[in-house]
This record gives structure tokens, C-alpha cells and sequence, in this order.
């Protein structure tokens, strides 16, 4: 097969939205931390919501993003405490993929901290192809051809083979 044409991991990130910054953020920024192994950043807020008393610039959740070996690592890791079972609406068009997971303690290793409670968390997993710095060169910047994109139906039987998950519809 053409190198070029292979898809693979791009990256993959763990969110975890708290809503509020405090001490809720600083023990969200700890899960990710104990999770990942790295060392997480905050997600701050773009715009209003005077229902919930969001300003701009304030801190909501936190997220890690992860990269090469790392992020395949994590997904190896992830993918068991959702017994391999991702649903097909979790996949979008551009071949990414979305899933949730309710508690940091359905990792193996992790044990329940009374200090920190429970925290769920959001992955996204980002899966391309080789040459797609195109769209983000300085010079040159061009659009990923229509055939070099990943759809969902490619994105699906990657993560069948590459990950051995169910896809339930």
C-alpha cells in the first residue's frame, strides 16, 4: 500500500469540562494529569452566557493533548473500559472520533481519591493521512484533496483493525 494513502493516529485529546474555575478545575487538572502522565492546560471560555455566569477568559475544564506513541498508548489504554464498543454515531464525516468515559477510576492503576471525587472525561481522536501539513504551512497553503481526506467509513474500519472495537449502531 501507498505510504501516503495509510491513515494513522494524528492525536488525541482528553477533556474533562468542570464548568467553573476553583478547586473543582484544580482537581479535574490533577484526574488528567494522573491519567495521561502530562501536564494539562486550561480551557478558557470565548464567549458570554449570563444564564451561567460565564464570562470571556474564564476558566471552564482542562484538556491534554496527545501525540505519536502517547497518544496510541492512551487509546490501547481507553479503549478496554468501554469494553471496545463504540457506537457509530461517535464517528463524524471528517473521520474523527469521539467517546466519553464516566469515571478516571475505570483505569487500571487508578483507585478512588475521597480528596478528588469523581471526574468523567471526553476523548477525541483524530485520525489523517500522511501530507496533511498542506493545510497548515505558512507558504503555499492548499486544501486536502476530496480522495486524500478520511471519511467515517475509512476512519471505522481503521479503528476495526488497527483496535479490534465493535462498532455498535
Amino acid at each position: 500500500m501507498n505510504q501516503m494513502r495509510q491513515i494513522r493516529v494524528e492525536k488525541v485529546t482528553v477533556n474533562i469540562g468542570v464548568g467553573e474555575a476553583g478547586e473543582r478545575l484544580v482537581k479535574a487538572q490533577k484526574v488528567l494529569e494522573m491519567v495521561t502522565g502530562q501536564k494539562s492546560v486550561q480551557t478558557i471560555s470565548k464567549n458570554v452566557n449570563r444564564d451561567l455566569g460565564i464570562r470571556v477568559g474564564m476558566p471552564l475544564g482542562c484538556k491534554v493533548t496527545l501525540r505519536g506513541d502517547s497518544a496510541e498508548e492512551f487509546l490501547q489504554r481507553s479503549l478496554p473500559i468501554r469494553e471496545r464498543k463504540i457506537y457509530a454515531y461517535s464517528f463524524d464525516k471528517e473521520g474523527n472520533m469521539s467517546f466519553g468515559i464516566s469515571d478516571y477510576t475505570d483505569f487500571e492503576g487508578m483507585k478512588y481519591d475521597p480528596e478528588i471525587g469523581i471526574f468523567g472525561m471526553d476523548i477525541n481522536v483524530v485520525l489523517r493521512r500522511a501530507g496533511n501539513r498542506i493545510t497548515q504551512r505558512a507558504l503555499v497553503r492548499r486544501k486536502i484533496p476530496k480522495g486524500h481526506r478520511v471519511d467515517r467509513d475509512e476512519a471505522i474500519q481503521y479503528m476495526k483493525e488497527n483496535y479490534e472495537i465493535e462498532v455498535v449502531e
